[in-house]
């Protein structure tokens, strides 16, 4: 089981940090990806990080504004959003694929790739 938080309101440009915390299991043998769904829209997965946290992935859209680590010490993962902006508000997913596979976030997270989720944390970004 997978716990998000972290969401919240917030102006354009400010930040915020999002916490993926691992329930029930050790999260060290699972790639997390962090994926956004907007009302109406199709989930988007916007960024992935291998289980030793070696590997990492982003989408365009958040690229060097976005930043994707794990403590697995901590059982937790997190994204770092920083200058964020209006069309940054969605509901954000952490997932947990099960998979040591260093290049597994190769490519963008895909929705079948991913064992478990969280329940999702709103993000608002609003003046």
């Amino acid at each position: 089981q997978l716990v998000e938080s972290g969401g919240g309101s917030v102006q354009p440009g400010g930040s915020l940090r999002l916490s993926c915390v691992g329930s029930g299991s050790t999260l060290d043998s699972y790639a997390i990806g962090w994926f956004r769904q907007a009302p109406g829209k199709e989930r988007e997965g916007i960024s992935c990080i291998s289980s030793n946290g070696e590997g990492t992935k982003y989408t365009d859209s958040v690229k060097g504004r976005f930043y994707i680590s794990r403590d697995n010490a901590k059982n937790t993962a997190y994204l770092e959003m920083n200058i964020l902006k209006p069309e940054d508000s969605d509901v954000y997913y952490c997932a947990a694929a099960r998979n040591t596979y260093p290049y597994f976030c190769h490519g963008l997270p895909r929705d079948w790739q991913y064992d478990s989720w969280g329940q999702g944390t709103q993000v608002t970004v609003s003046s």
